[in-house]
């Protein structure tokens, strides 16, 4: 019973990590664009963006991520025979670019907290979508558990990458329209 209540606390985790990750990089496109804001407007946002991303980054996102790991391992502490299946191994290569991906949030949070970056709001856009596309890798690969699957399921990311970026561009021709 204490294995359902383990893999459960991994799920609900996982969830709020990842609603962390979705959501710091949408206030990272607002701190971006308020940085080519008028002064008196910019000093308006900043401090309050910076803040929103501050709560985020540190009292969910964190949290959420070291959470997953822990029971994620304890999770995989019952069942140490997966780490021999290829579709275990496929998933934790997902995850290791999952936490690459949370590092290089650090980084970008933490030099956007100092109001310096370089980055485009658009670049920071589809930066946004390298979290969906490693969502999707990870939960299709511990769902189906076979190879083919896997081979499906990145092939379906592939396609899904790319309708992502054909929404961005048309979104982005769509909003410079108006």
């Amino acid at each position: 019973m204490a294995f359902e209540y383990i893999k459960a606390l991994h799920i609900i985790f996982m969830v709020t990590w990842f609603a962390g990750l979705f959501y710091i990089v949408r206030l990272f496109i607002y701190q971006r664009e308020c940085m080519d804001r008028p002064e008196p407007e910019q000093a308006i946002l900043k401090p309050q963006l910076d803040l929103m991303a501050y709560r985020l980054w540190y009292i969910i996102t964190w949290p959420s991520a070291i959470l997953t790991l822990i029971f994620g391992t304890w999770v995989l502490s019952y069942r140490w025979g997966y780490l021999e299946l290829p579709f275990m191994q496929a998933k934790l290569v997902f995850v290791v670019l999952l936490y690459a991906y949370h590092f290089t949030c650090h980084v970008i949070f933490k030099k956007l907290q100092q109001g310096k970056f370089t980055w485009s709001s658009g670049q920071l856009r589809m930066w946004n979508e390298a979290s969906t596309l490693l969502l999707f890798a990870i939960v299709f690969l511990i769902v189906a558990k076979t190879l083919m699957s896997m081979v499906w399921g990145i092939v379906g990311i592939v396609g899904l990458g790319i309708i992502l970026m054909l929404g961005i561009k048309l979104y982005k021709t769509i909003r410079t329209r108006n």
